[in-house]
């Protein structure tokens, strides 16, 4: 299991004062990079072999935004590869051990040059150590598409969108989708399933749909087609 703490930082916060939950997926993709360059197999090791691991899915799961100035713990460790995806989860505490997030992932291990999966080598898998699956609730991978769903503004893909895939980074996605949240809608549970890359200069199309405390988000392309799709949840208060 990988470990690395962080403080909760300002330029992190939101209007009320809490970390966003965008802040919150972007410390959970840094901890399973950080744990790839750390054994050797990081991001320039997947360049020269023309290969790059590619956010499929994830579910998480948050029990509070943590404050301005908390020291954070987070852990990740993958718990299964098969064929060309990779399994993984993820846990966010405080200093004294109580849970802040946790968070299940599927990853698909591509190709650059062919934008197709690749099955993960043997070498790769080998760098790893299994732990065991985090104890939870696992949902589906796919997203129900509402049937009906309200068009917004569409949106162009810009530099800040994009990282070293020279696609739209995955919680940038997440932001996008969060404008369409009302202002008062605290997420306590995200799930995201990524269908195709978006690049610079796209124009991606919001649709959207409220079902009482679920919302759910597709961001498609001209066509109707889904760059990714992002739900949703408030528990009852």
């Amino acid at each position: 299991m990988f470990c690395f703490d962080s403080v909760v930082r300002y330029s992190e916060m939101d209007a009320n004062n809490r970390m966003t939950l965008s802040a919150l997926l972007d410390l959970l993709q840094d901890s399973c990079i950080f744990q790839s360059e750390h054994i050797g197999i990081g991001v320039e090791f997947l360049k020269k072999k023309r290969r790059t691991w590619a956010l499929s899915f994830w579910q998480a799961v948050i029990k509070r935004y943590p404050l301005m100035g908390e020291r954070i713990f987070v852990y990740t460790w993958p718990y299964r590869f098969k064929n060309f995806l990779g399994y993984r989860n993820f846990k966010v505490e405080d200093e004294q051990g109580r849970l802040i997030a946790y968070a299940n992932s599927i990853w698909t291990f591509l190709d650059t040059d062919s934008g197709h999966p690749a099955r993960v080598p043997k070498e790769i898998q080998e760098c790893y150590v299994f732990e065991e699956p985090y104890k939870m609730d696992c949902a589906s991978r796919k997203i129900e598409y509402p049937a009906e769903m309200e068009p917004k503004e569409p949106i162009r893909v810009g530099r800040f969108h994009i990282d070293t895939n020279r696609h739209v980074n995955n919680s940038r996605y997440v932001q996008m989708a969060e404008e369409f949240l009302p202002e008062n809608f605290v997420a306590q549970e995200l799930r995201a399933e990524y269908k195709k890359a978006a690049v610079l200069s796209d124009m991606i199309y919001p649709k959207v749909q409220v079902d009482g405390r679920k919302i759910t988000v597709a961001l498609e392309d001209s066509k109707g087609s889904a760059y990714a799709v992002i739900e949703f949840l408030e528990e009852e208060v």
